[in-house]
């Protein structure tokens, strides 16, 4: 039987004196899942993950995870790890220092436990040999990983992503898909993807729902590869890639 990890209920998302971003969606992310964000830019989507995780407070609506209503932030440890676009690694700090950030703020473990964890987590994301080296010393693959490591240093069930592939080459988004297919299969992780990528969407993503601007609200839902075939002009243009009016 299929488990609800996240509902969300009536969710409208925008800011005082402004016309709403998105009006009254619906959705649910089930366990285990890899679960995608979809849509043209200016859309919602990161402002959407923002309120999922917290960050941005609903005008109305409701949000749970694993039946807790939205986190706020600083109200204790997260039940999930988030990677920002870029990866947002400190630039002062090493690649370790980074990993064991989280661990230091938020465990009691001794500096040899954390030690351990964070060269675990860096080996998972194939950066074993990388843990003093500077965000800047890497390249923009290497930096995603690194954001993936700290983001699963407190063991989360639940994985939020910001544009994962963005700014990266085909190879390397490539490469970044399979290592995020192999540690939601491993881990059992759930994964909530915001994305524009149609490679990465086609290959690793179950399910998604599209946000269109225009109707502020979302326009399309389940498995990407039934969407290909939407009769819906918008659905149909992104899958497509197809240009407006074209």
């Amino acid at each position: 039987m299929t488990s609800r990890l996240i509902q969300v209920r009536g969710l409208t998302v925008g800011w005082p004196g402004q016309a709403p971003l998105l009006e009254r969606i619906d959705f649910d992310v089930d366990s285990s899942e890899i679960f995608a964000i979809l849509g043209g830019s200016g859309c919602g989507k990161s402002t959407l993950m923002r309120l999922l995780i917290g960050l941005e407070t609903p005008v109305e609506g409701s949000v749970t995870i694993a039946g807790i209503g939205s986190p706020e932030v600083d109200a204790g440890p997260p039940a999930f790890g988030v990677t920002f676009q870029q990866g947002a690694l400190f630039g002062s700090m090493t690649l370790a220092e980074n990993v064991a950030l989280p661990l230091e703020r938020w465990t009691d473990l001794p500096p040899d436990a954390i030690d351990a964890i964070v060269r675990a987590k860096l080996r998972l994301v194939g950066l074993q040999d990388a843990e003093t080296r500077l965000p800047s010393e890497l390249s923009g693959g290497m930096r995603k990983r690194a954001a993936i490591a700290r983001a699963m240093a407190l063991e989360p069930h639940l994985l939020f992503l910001d544009e994962p592939s963005s700014g990266l080459d085909p190879i390397t988004s490539a490469e970044l898909d399979a290592l995020i297919v192999t540690l939601q299969r491993a881990l059992g992780l759930t994964v909530v993807i915001v994305t524009h990528e149609l490679g990465s969407i086609l290959s690793i993503v179950d399910r998604c729902v599209m946000l269109d601007r225009a109707t502020r609200g979302i326009i399309a839902r389940g498995p990407p590869r039934e969407l290909v075939s939407s009769e819906i002009p918008e659905v149909h243009a992104f899958f497509t890639r197809t240009p407006r009016g074209g």
